[in-house]
């Protein structure tokens, strides 16, 4: 008989477990909610469970009901950024409670290695001034960061591991250094809170970060063959496709954000004919999912990298750049000039600084509006060939560039497609001329094309001419 009571009351207990309200791990004490919008709430509880809401920031009470499965969704009207501390009490009966929650300014960051990398930097791969970044790491008490696990998985599902850390010390190693520099920009401006979630796997492709259905679609590639696994054996292929998305992203699509920033393409090199329509559909699918409208999508063009003689990596930032065009609310940064010449095979150049403030200049130009601060780097337009010169036409350089002469990074060919270094000089506020004394009759112009050739001219603002090329040569 007493064995039936115990059997009866931890059969009890387990019931009573089951029922209890669980959340993903991205709903965590230290989180930040996005402003003034209606931020999603979800979980799991016992199938049909009536789930009660309530935010400490202000009477209401929000309710919904648990379907069959368990599954809950509800949305909780937020008010304007503050650092004050919230709560948030989440019941099916006995109640949950997240604190240290802040109201601000939420951005999604995803990408390969350069965005994953950490403060603490990669093995014989530092960050520029880590070591007082981290220092210093709790004056930005408005900051907090999720990173979110890597999980590599087959088929979509609904949790992955990444909870809101504080800024401090202790956590800031593991933050990703573009995307906290990003946000402490955006803390210093607008003076909100800012939430990172980093969602980023070192070596992923774009098609890693897009579902079978869309993937299943590319003659190029062989879900079969290309999803593969690698030692220790329970552990995937960073190159494999859908891993990501499966895994990482469509876990944390009910998260309300404000936007996406992107540091990606060192893996995709070679596949450059095909980036710039498949980064759009990327971008278009996460829109759709996050149902949250045209959400600003800010991406980094990938940094010089290898020898001079390649162009394969060339060919991928224009990819990027055409990507661009293609993404409505979208920009590139360029980071042409952030590499130092001992970094020739270093694929993680050391600033990130200035990586994450220029994205934080595209946000807070295009999507917070701030008047003053210019954001885009002079760029390419048109090019004339006048006898032994070319006369090039840029955007973005309406107050002229950073020098006048001295101007590296420039080549020209003739009709024999072989390409020598140019001499350039500025000629109008948004003109270069440019001449080659070994080249009679030009017929093509290329800045800063090639794998690893860095120019060295800016507008007035410190932002890098993009590279380019004025023909179509493969």
């Amino acid at each position: 008989m007493k064995k039936l009571i115990l059997g009866a009351l931890l059969a009890c207990g387990w019931c009573a477990a089951e029922a209890k309200v669980t959340l993903p791990e991205i709903l965590s004490d230290n989180m930040v909610l996005q402003q003034q919008a209606d931020a999603r709430l979800w979980g799991w509880a016992a199938p049909n469970a009536e789930i009660t809401v309530k935010p400490s920031w202000g009477d209401k009470a929000y309710r919904t009901k648990a379907d069959g499965e368990g599954r809950w969704l509800l949305s909780v009207g937020t008010p304007s950024a503050s650092y004050t501390a919230h709560s948030i009490e989440i019941s099916d009966g006995e109640p949950l409670t997240l604190d240290n929650v802040l109201i601000g300014e939420v951005w999604f960051c995803s990408g390969q290695s350069n965005m994953e990398m950490p403060l603490a930097g990669f093995d014989n791969c530092p960050i520029e001034g880590a070591n007082e970044v981290i220092a210093t790491a709790s004056r930005w008490k408005g900051i907090r960061v999720a990173t979110v696990e890597k999980n590599g998985q087959l088929e979509p599902v609904d949790r992955c591991k990444g909870s809101w850390k504080v800024s401090s010390p202790e956590n800031a190693p593991r933050f990703s250094a573009t995307a906290f520099f990003f946000a402490r920009m955006v803390n210093r401006v607008l003076d909100v809170p800012v939430g990172i979630i980093n969602c980023s796997w070192g070596g992923s492709k774009v098609e890693g970060w897009l579902p079978r259905e869309i993937v299943s679609q590319y003659s190029d590639i062989d879900l079969e063959r290309d999803i593969r696994k690698e030692e220790p054996y329970d552990w995937w292929h960073y190159l494999s496709p859908t891993l990501m998305y499966n895994g990482m992203l469509k876990p944390l699509q009910n998260y309300t954000i404000k936007g996406f920033l992107w540091y990606q393409g060192e893996s995709n090199v070679g596949t450059h004919k095909t980036y710039p329509e498949r980064l759009k559909t990327m971008v278009e699918l996460w829109r759709k999912e996050w149902g949250l409208g045209e959400l600003p999508f800010y991406f980094v063009e990938i940094a010089p990298y290898g020898s001079y003689e390649g162009t394969g990596s060339a060919f991928l930032r224009e990819a990027q750049y055409k990507a661009q065009a293609l993404i409505p609310n979208s920009a590139m940064i360029s980071t042409n000039d952030l590499v130092e010449p001992y970094e020739v095979w270093n694929i993680h150049p050391k600033d990130k600084k200035h990586v994450g403030e220029r994205l934080a200049w595209q946000a807070l130009v295009k999507t917070y509006r701030i008047p003053g601060i210019e954001a885009d780097s002079p760029a390419y337009k048109s090019v004339r060939f006048e006898g032994n010169a070319a006369v090039l036409d840029f955007i973005h350089a309406d107050n002229g560039f950073s020098r006048m002469k001295y101007i590296s990074g420039f080549e020209m060919a003739g009709d024999d497609r072989v390409f020598h270094p140019a001499m350039a000089e500025v000629v109008g506020k948004n003109q270069i001329k440019v001449t080659c004394t070994k080249v009679e009759k030009p017929v093509a112009v290329r800045y800063a094309f090639r794998d690893n050739y860095p120019g060295n001219i800016a507008n007035l603002r410190g932002l890098p001419l993009i590279p380019f090329r004025t023909d179509n040569w493969e």
